[in-house]
């Protein structure tokens, strides 16, 4: 019976993280926390015999992907605030390429810059107020 129990109840989580998920812009979020843990790895990059240093920036080069990663949180868990946080997703994202190794090689600040965009875009669930007022 547990078996049984535990199977029943698999499918209601599934829906209920799915409910959840589309919720939240979860996707944006994502990825801007994942373009912050990017460039925070590659400003810690020793190639063979290059190795990048941090130098005066090294503070920023800290501080910059600690941010993106606290902006894709909190874009998820506290969605009203979605055009705020992607805005200044994107603000940090772009600076980035200036604080740090080019914005993470390229690629943390193009994951980054995704990311706000779909943070700001993002519309939330079907059936919310704003649809409601639209009518």
């Amino acid at each position: 019976m547990p078996l049984q129990s535990r199977s029943a109840t698999a499918p209601a989580r599934a829906a209920g993280f799915r409910d959840w998920r589309r919720s939240r812009p979860s996707i944006g979020g994502l990825l801007a926390a994942l373009g912050g843990i990017e460039m925070f790895f590659s400003g810690q990059l020793d190639l063979g015999h290059l190795h990048v240093q941090l130098g005066i920036e090294g503070l920023q080069a800290t501080v910059i992907p600690i941010a993106l990663v606290l902006l894709g949180v909190l874009s998820v868990t506290m969605p009203t605030h979605h055009v705020f946080y992607g805005i200044l997703t994107l603000v940090v994202a772009i600076y980035s390429l200036v604080g740090v190794n080019m914005g993470g090689f390229i690629i943390g600040m193009l994951l980054s810059g995704v990311g706000g965009v779909l943070v700001v875009a993002w519309m939330g669930p079907p059936g919310t107020k704003r649809e409601m007022r639209a009518e």
